[in-house]
């Protein structure tokens, strides 16, 4: 009886610990999606000026699933609060949670993306990315993530690029003017050279309850959860290791009534009286 339970109990340790492998590894994404980011620009340029930028998701086989979308915002040079982001729609605005970690913010859809994605179609989200007017050099890397309804990783997508100022983009070209003519000499107009170039054509900036500021406070995610999980099924075998290893020496102790180092003293015989001989 006393080795039907230990096998029993080492069955569920290693269950309990192959689980929490399992649940603490991650998810690799699947090969039959794939994310692309278009619109991104060359560099950014600070200042109000907004860009609009997409992540596509598609896939080759398989059936049609619901989609989340989560954004990774990764910054140097600059501060989190001087970026503004928001996730729109057709109909306007789209929900976000916003998850702040240091340099590093994520903002992850409220609910599932209004579209769904099937073999041969795609589900898109946009987002609009602003930088404040005191940026002045800077970098930021974007990673799109979707993710199907269980919050599985479906595939993901990164780029780089640079911020620079407003002012750093801007041609110091003075004003073409008249220049002062020699005494005695003809009133002459010199040719002022090449006109400055025209000032791009830029969106005003997203509203205050259009654009989000990335705040900086802390968050939990599932990749979190996940380990957690993990450590606790792994903690829980140890005490499962524990209890078999009290279990072991209970049932050692009254399987054998004497100890093993009298197993084999044998009881000395009686002696019978004998008569002497005279």
């Amino acid at each position: 009886m006393a080795t039907v339970w230990r096998y029993a109990l080492r069955a569920q340790v290693v269950a309990a610990c192959l689980t929490g492998v399992v649940l603490a590894a991650p998810l690799p994404a699947s090969a039959a999606f794939t994310t692309e980011l278009s619109g991104l620009p060359d560099e950014f340029t600070a200042g109000g000026r907004v860009e609009t930028v997409s992540a596509v998701v598609s896939r080759d086989d398989g059936g049609c699933v619901k989609v989340r979308w989560s954004m990774v915002l990764r910054v140097r040079g600059i501060r989190l609060d001087q970026v503004r982001m928001d996730r729109v729609e057709e109909t306007g605005s789209f929900p976000l949670e916003v998850r702040t970690d240091g340099d590093v913010a994520r903002l992850t859809d409220r609910r599932l993306d209004p579209g769904t994605l099937c073999p041969g179609r795609t589900v898109t989200a946009r987002y609009r990315v602003a930088f404040a007017e005191d940026v002045t050099r800077g970098r930021v890397t974007l990673e799109a993530e979707a993710y199907d309804r269980n919050l599985r990783l479906l595939s993901r997508q990164t780029a780089t690029r640079s911020v620079v100022g407003s002012a750093a983009d801007a041609t110091a070209t003075p004003p073409p003017g008249p220049t002062p003519t020699e005494a005695g000499g003809p009133a002459t107009d010199e040719p002022a050279g090449a006109p400055p170039a025209d000032e791009p054509v830029t969106d005003a900036p997203p509203a205050a309850g259009a654009g989000r500021q990335v705040a900086r406070s802390g968050g939990f995610g599932a990749v979190q959860a996940a380990f957690l999980l993990g450590g606790l099924l792994l903690s829980l075998g140890a005490g499962l290791l524990l209890r078999l290893r009290h279990l072991t020496r209970a049932a050692g102790a009254q399987g054998d009534d004497v100890g093993p180092d009298r197993w084999w003293e044998r009881p000395a015989a009686a002696r019978r009286w004998r008569p002497a001989r005279r």
